[in-house]
């Protein structure tokens, strides 16, 4: 835990605020943006402020708004508009060719379906148990009791006023009871009012004034100041008790409410993150335009044709068939014939697609939330589709941008070597001084420290001697470890230490001083206990330099029981090493060396040093913290400045290496995800040896690569100069790399570009001739391929003058030919820079992968977020649309889940476009037979059901149930997975495929049918060309064709797919036979005007013939282009057979995808 400087207490006065109503009134609306006032125990005051109440409300909808605010969005969607505005046309009786009741049906259970399922997404939550609680009220805490609001913690049962809680509910962490208290934070209650403890009389005459940041959604950060008694104390983080926390371990503790209800720090998290659409829904929506086109045009020819008509024929014709009055000439009538036509063939535009997308990727969400092969036994934790609008992009992706410490690894941190005043320690030695393999036979024997920790294994015990030899360096640099950090310690039995860490790189380091003889027991805040060899000593704590991302480092300063000001630093080493004294320069240079041989075996370091200081110059620097600290206002940036003026000169004592190994399973994700044509690019903080050793091993980096280039310039010009004429690293000539990684670099010598593509420089190539045009940026760049493998190192410092707009094309040209990329050192803005880069210029879809807060900018960043539910808490995973528990999960949602969503929905596009072209377009057909007088094909009523009722069960089967190949053949052949990432299933062409499948099926259900019924008998010798005849005959024939398409489409089939498939097409011949029957037909004339012609028509030979022949017609076309396509124009999808073994597969002969067995 973050402990607070309050040494320097009552230095600054501070007087109450003593403020009239007037005033507040005036200009506190003011104030309450810059900064929130409030005093305990006083509501008048408080109540002057308007701060919300204490309840909570998740949702947007309300009970009373529900019905309004749903329709308003539902309706900005252009399908649903469109319906609603052919509603008002089909009220119009001069244009109405439809009852209006076959718009209002299908669109009432439209809008009731999508509308259900926005209510169950926003289920209502609001918690009214607590309303009462209100800012500047001063409750009470009792243990295993939630955290009612944000409040700033006075007193605790504990001692020194120290509270446990669990983050369970505010993180997402769902842990059995018993092993909650591994996941416990400590809280600390301000000194002045921890001896309040539970006295009433003192708390409810509390009456301090508290002057802190306004409300905002940054969980750990607080700043404010306490004005009580004439003195102004400082808060921090640490000091404040979140709501959806868990009081543990503490029987009771008191609380002044800060923030309340939507002011909460959990609340302000429960913001709605940037709404991110899909490839396809772009593609939809230019679709659906082109629909709207296509039917415009339509309507147009179809109303020249009846101006035509009617100016040829239908003029003469009045005597038999007269004109309205409200119709002067042809052209006239051909105006309305075009509103007319647009009604009846509205059903091109599909009202069902939005819903029936959701329906699918909602189902298909949670198949992932459902997999056990995804759920993490040891944190009892799924995995969880967080969105439900992503599923067929995960079966797109071509760029995996991932951090490293605890996404490729563990984060669960072991102290292995450091170095200490030049030399190294952590190396196993024989008893003849030889190094060897660590063995347990040569591990330490910590047996005469009672407080060691017996998991804690060391194998040097040169270290050990050093210790009991009292060398003073050794000595310091332990004594820096035990005292620079922000642990907190629990005793849980004599002599049993829990210390509560929240990074695990401090609770690692703690731990080893414990065992070596610097065992840190306690803190306050103004001491911290440690036992030095059997010796207790206290320091007094006098300042705390706290880590941040910026300054990555972090010092305390105290107070030795010799009376000695001491400053203790510990940092990254590019940081620390630049703070160092001149005196310092060769020993940092050796520890440097050091450095990056720890590196080169994949550990994480960090440098220490120390300083002490003048009394009288700490005095003064103290006054200047003091003065930074109390401001409010860019409190930050004014603290770093006075930080820096005391993290200077400092004296080298060593340096650290700590082990964080990888999860299991990731080098074969990352092989497997390589396979499937996915780029893997690691964006990381550390070191760049550190990192580039970590690609090594996750076979990011491979040795049979070609070069690995690196690009570590400092100014614009280098780095240009770098990109171009890359630095090649030494390892290709170093066959047991990574085991000595290199540490230095060979001079530049070969352009890495032409190396990898000599064309690419020449002014021949497309993108320079684009580049020379000066294009408006971004663009989309061409894939360009290298003529081998190879890999691409990139610093931090560098990616600074890298990304910027003269580089940025330069950075993305050679990076993108590289098979792997490692960008180490880089701040967490410049991960999502990376991020946006390529999703600027390739134009592809993107997934960032993490673990930590530092991961946010970049998961938000990616097409697609991933978070790992890890070490470093659930910040990241509360940014993700997808999150898990370890990496290797990565390739089962994408090459299993991210496939299958993305070969179900094209599926379900594809048919469903074709299914309502084939249906509207014989309406096309019939109007060359009718006059063009929008008369209608069908029965009225099978226009209402076609979309609702009888194609709409097979489709969601196929789209919810379809796999193409089971989950062994995906994980095995990855190379399946390459038709998604170019959008092969789904994209204009095959649209227009699905256009011109329905045109010619429209011909063949309109024309069989009409020669069919045409001068035809029955058998008895009466007609059977009449309307309703040949309406039955062409509704049925299409209800056949489409089970049949829909079952040819089908290649995974389950008892639900039979269930719908042919349940639909038997519900059909129910419905019509019902819909056809004596009762409805002569109780409701008007309406079922079809009397007895299902029993007239199914029973005559002609109509079974011409269903069996239009099928034919229909399907012949379909069979033979499945057939002939994976021989003609095969893809690789194709070259895998299911006649094989896995093993045994050759994927040289051209076999279709189908023939895998399910």
């Amino acid at each position: 835990m973050k402990a607070t400087m309050e040494r320097f207490h009552g230095i600054v006065a501070g007087t109450a605020r003593q403020c009239r109503s007037g005033r507040v009134k005036r200009d506190g609306t003011k104030k309450a943006l810059e900064e929130r006032i409030l005093q305990a125990n006083n509501r008048r005051f408080n109540s002057l402020f308007e701060y919300p109440d204490n309840s909570i409300k998740t949702s947007k909808y309300g009970f009373l708004n529900f019905l309004p605010m749903n329709l308003f969005e539902q309706f900005q969607r252009l399908a649903n508009a469109y319906f609603l505005i052919l509603l008002f046309l089909q009220l119009v009786p001069q244009i109405s060719s439809l009852a209006w009741y076959t718009t209002v049906i299908p669109l009432i259970v439209v809008l009731s379906i999508t509308g259900v399922k926005d209510a169950i997404d926003d289920v209502l939550i609001e918690e009214n148990k607590w309303r009462n609680v209100q800012v500047g009220d001063i409750i009470k805490l009792e243990n295993d009791h939630p955290v009612t609001a944000d409040v700033l913690l006075l007193s605790s049962s504990e001692p020194y006023g120290l509270t446990y809680i669990e983050t369970a509910d505010l993180d997402g962490w769902r842990n059995d009871l018993e092993n909650c208290e591994t996941n416990l934070k400590v809280k600390q209650a301000v000194s002045a009012t921890s001896d309040m403890e539970d006295n009433l009389e003192l708390l409810s005459a509390f009456n301090g004034e508290v002057r802190c940041e306004p409300p905002n959604n940054k969980l750990d950060r607080f700043s404010g100041t306490l004005s009580y008694l004439g003195n102004t104390y400082l808060l921090d983080a640490e000091r404040l008790l979140l709501r959806g926390c868990i009081i543990r371990n503490t029987d009771w503790c008191y609380g002044l409410v800060i923030y309340t209800g939507p002011d909460t720090k959990l609340m302000q998290n429960s913001g709605q993150s940037t709404f991110k659409r899909t490839h396809i829904d772009h593609l939809m929506n230019v679709l659906v335009v082109w629909i709207f086109v296509f039917l415009g045009g339509m309507c147009f020819l179809l109303s020249i044709g009846h101006g035509i008509w009617e100016n040829n024929r239908g003029y003469y014709f009045q005597s038999f068939l007269p004109w309205e009055r409200y119709i002067t000439s042809s052209a006239t009538s051909s105006a309305l014939a075009f509103w007319s036509y647009f009604i009846v063939l509205n059903t091109v535009v599909p009202i069902s697609l939005y819903v029936s997308v959701e329906i699918i990727r909602l189902g298909n969400s949670y198949y992932i939330n459902w997999d056990r092969k995804m759920f993490y036994a040891p944190k009892n934790m799924p995995a969880q589709a967080r969105t439900t609008t992503l599923n067929e992009e995960l079966g797109q992706v071509e760029y995996v941008f991932s951090d490293k410490t605890g996404t490729l690894t563990e984060n669960v941190m072991i102290f292995n070597k450091c170095s200490i005043n030049g030399k190294t320690y952590g190396y196993s030695y024989d008893d003849n001084g030889q190094c060897v393999p660590k063995s347990p036979n040569h591990k330490v024997d910590f047996s005469y420290n009672r407080l060691a920790d017996p998991k804690f294994s060391f194998y040097d015990k040169t270290l050990v001697d050093a210790v009991k030899s009292e060398d003073p360096l050794v000595y310091l640099f332990f004594l820096c470890l035990s005292l620079c950090h922000t642990v907190m310690s629990e005793e849980k039995a004599e002599g049993e230490l829990v210390y509560q860490a929240q990074s695990p790189d401090e609770g690692a380091l703690v731990t080893a001083t414990r065992n070596f003889g610097f065992v840190f027991c306690s803190r306050t805040p103004e001491s911290i206990t440690v036992i030095e060899m059997g010796k207790l000593r206290v320091y007094r704590l006098l300042a705390i330099l706290d880590f941040s991302n910026e300054r990555k480092r972090m010092s305390v300063i105290v107070r030795t029981p010799e009376d000695r000001v001491m400053l203790f630093c510990k940092g990254a080493d590019t940081i620390i090493y630049e703070l160092l004294h001149p005196s310092c320069a060769s020993l940092g240079d050796v520890t440097m060396d050091h450095l990056d041989d720890f590196a080169s075996e994949g550990l994480r370091t960090l440098m220490v040093a120390y300083r002490e200081l003048d009394k009288a110059f700490f005095q003064t620097w103290i006054k200047k913290h003091g003065e930074a600290w109390l401001t409010l206002e860019d409190r930050e940036r004014k603290l770093a400045l006075v930080y820096e003026e005391i993290e200077r000169d400092l004296m080298l004592l060593g340096a650290t290496a700590i082990e964080d190994k990888l999860q299991r399973g990731v080098p074969e994700t990352i092989v497997t995800l390589s396979k499937a044509k996915i780029k893997i690019w690691v964006l990381t903080g550390d070191k760049q040896e550190t990192a580039v050793n970590i690609a090594y091993s996750c076979r990011i980096f491979k040795d049979e690569m070609d070069e690995v280039f690196t690009v570590e310039g400092t100014d614009g010009e280098t780095v240009l100069e770098e990109l171009r004429y890359s630095r090649e690293s030494s390892f290709s000539e170093d066959p047991s790399f990574p085991l000595t990684f290199p540490r230095m670099w060979s001079p530049p010598h070969k352009t890495a570009r032409k190396k990898m593509r000599p064309e690419s420089l020449l002014e021949s190539d497309p993108i320079n001739i684009y580049l020379a045009s000066k294009p408006k940026m971004p663009f989309k760049a061409l894939d360009e391929v290298p003529n081998g493998s190879y890999g691409l190192v990139i610093s931090g410092y560098s990616l600074a003058h890298a990304l910027e707009r003269n580089l940025e094309v330069e950075l993305m040209r050679t990076a993108c030919m590289c098979k792997g990329v490692v960008c180490c050192r880089m701040t967490p803005l410049q991960k999502a820079q990376v991020v946006d880069l390529v999703k600027r210029y390739k134009k592809v879809v993107t997934l960032a992968i993490g673990d930590g807060a530092n991961d946010i900018g970049m998961i938000k960043a990616a097409h697609i977020g991933v978070g790992i539910s890890g070490q470093e808490g659930m910040q990241a995973t509360l940014s993700s649309d997808f999150s898990f528990c370890q990496f290797r999960y990565l390739q089962r949602l994408l090459l299993v889940h991210g496939r299958w969503s993305y070969n179900r929905m094209c599926k379900f596009l594809s048919y469903f476009f074709y299914k309502n072209f084939a249906f509207t377009l014989v309406h096309f057909w019939y109007a060359f037979f009718n006059g063009f007088s929008a008369q209608t094909v069908y029965d009225i009523w099978f226009i209402t059901f076609y979309n609702l009722i009888y194609t709409s069960l097979p489709v969601l089967g196929l789209s919810l149930f379809e796999k193409d190949v089971n989950e062994t053949w995906s994980l095995c052949y990855p190379e399946l997975y390459e038709p998604g990432q170019h959008n092969l299933y789904f994209n204009k062409k095959e649209f227009v495929k699905c256009l011109l499948h329905g045109i010619y099926n429209s011909f063949v259900l309109f024309f069989v049918p009409m020669g069919t019924v045409f001068n035809s008998e029955r058998s008895d010798g009466k007609d059977i060309s009449d309307f309703q005849s040949f309406s039955l005959l062409v509704q049925t024939t299409l209800i056949w064709v489409m089970t049949m398409q829909i079952a040819l489409r089908t290649t995974s089939w389950t008892m639900i797919n039979h269930a719908f498939t042919w349940g639909s097409l038997g519900l059909y011949f129910c419905i019509l036979i019902l819909l056809c029957s004596d009762g409805l037909c002569l109780v409701f004339p008007s309406i079922f005007n079809f009397l007895g012609v299902a029993r007239n028509s199914l029973t005559q030979p002609q109509t079974w013939l011409c269903l069996i022949l239009s099928t034919a017609l229909c399907m012949i076309p379909l069979i033979g282009y499945n057939f002939l396509r994976p021989l003609l124009w095969p893809i690789n999808v194709d070259k895998v057979s299911g006649r094989r073994e896995p093993r045994q597969m050759d994927l040289t002969s051209p076999l279709d995808v189908a023939s895998i067995p399910k």
